[in-house]
């Protein structure tokens, strides 16, 4: 398990994170949702051991994880701009995570650089940023890491690269002991793969929760039913939200599904279903009741 415990972090006059705390559990896919300059990527290199928080600490399995190098042999972080030696190849990167990662596995490193297309003998300053991409994802997988730390890993991939690094993730979770942690600013890049996110704002998490809980406990419906039988329900159910569109009535509910249908049955609708929620739906409902409008923070 990964323990943040109350970092803090500050270059000059500019904040970047502020007694942020959580806990990343083992087997899940975290996603750290946040706007470009809400702290993602210093949150990340702290948890990576890379930066050492002004205040608070990162342990990692229990251990402090700055300049703890056996624990470090248990993350791999991918940064927004990976770095590559000069003029290297992606044998030569092979070869050096092999040195510092017992587990690396080359066998696979090779067979997945010819399943994804790269050349391992090309110089990587050719490749493309989406070609790079793939590149740091192969290193990190074949590091055979307990965590993988991934900062804008889809950002510059196409869609058929991001469905094909998903189920690679999808693949090792099933496997083996494997946690990623995926930062983006663009929640529909992590609808499909993450089971737990936190957002995260001004340098502080502003909304850590479990998409499972979230989605069982907030639905969307439609139904046509009468002017009195509507406002009957705003007053009824918890409403988040509410939009009315000629005769069909759309509403966000907080609630369990079951009561929440019963209780529209009751109005005798001409017609009523429940929609599946998107990931994004569900952010903006939960923080628009902490007084927050995540549309003008992520979209």
């Amino acid at each position: 398990m990964i323990e943040i415990k109350g970092i803090s972090k500050t270059f000059g006059q500019i904040k970047a994170l502020s007694k942020l705390s959580g806990e990343i559990h083992e087997g899940s896919v975290f996603g750290l949702i946040g706007t470009n300059g809400a702290g993602k990527s210093t949150c990340l290199r702290m948890i990576s051991g890379v930066m050492k928080p002004d205040e608070g600490a990162v342990f990692v399995d229990g251990e402090d994880i700055y300049e703890n190098e056996e624990k470090k042999r248990n993350l791999f972080f991918i940064s927004d701009d990976q770095y590559y030696f000069p003029n290297s190849t992606p044998k030569d990167m092979k070869d050096y995570y092999s040195l510092f990662y017992p587990c690396f596995d080359e066998k696979r490193f090779d067979e997945l650089m010819k399943k994804f297309g790269l050349e391992s003998g090309r110089r990587i300053h050719t490749f493309s940023k989406g070609m790079k991409k793939q590149l740091s994802v192969l290193l990190g997988i074949c590091s055979n890491t307990k965590y993988m730390l991934c900062d804008e890993t889809f950002d510059g991939l196409d869609p058929v690269m991001r469905q094909a690094v998903k189920s690679l993730f999808a693949t090792e979770i099933m496997n083996r002991d494997f946690t990623p942690v995926i930062a983006s600013h663009n929640l529909r890049e992590l609808e499909d793969i993450c089971d737990h996110v936190g957002l995260l704002h001004k340098g502080g998490i502003l909304l850590s929760k479990d998409l499972e809980d979230m989605r069982e406990n907030i639905h969307k419906v439609q139904c046509v039913v009468s002017e009195e039988a509507r406002n009957q329900l705003l007053r009824e159910l918890t409403v988040l939200q509410s939009e009315q569109r000629g005769s069909l009535l759309t509403l966000t509910v907080r609630g369990a599904r079951e009561e929440i249908v019963d209780r529209i049955q009751e109005k005798e609708p001409l017609f009523s279903e429940v929609l599946p929620l998107s990931l994004e739906e569900i952010f903006i409902s939960e923080t628009e009741v902490a007084g927050y409008d995540v549309k003008s923070l992520l979209f």
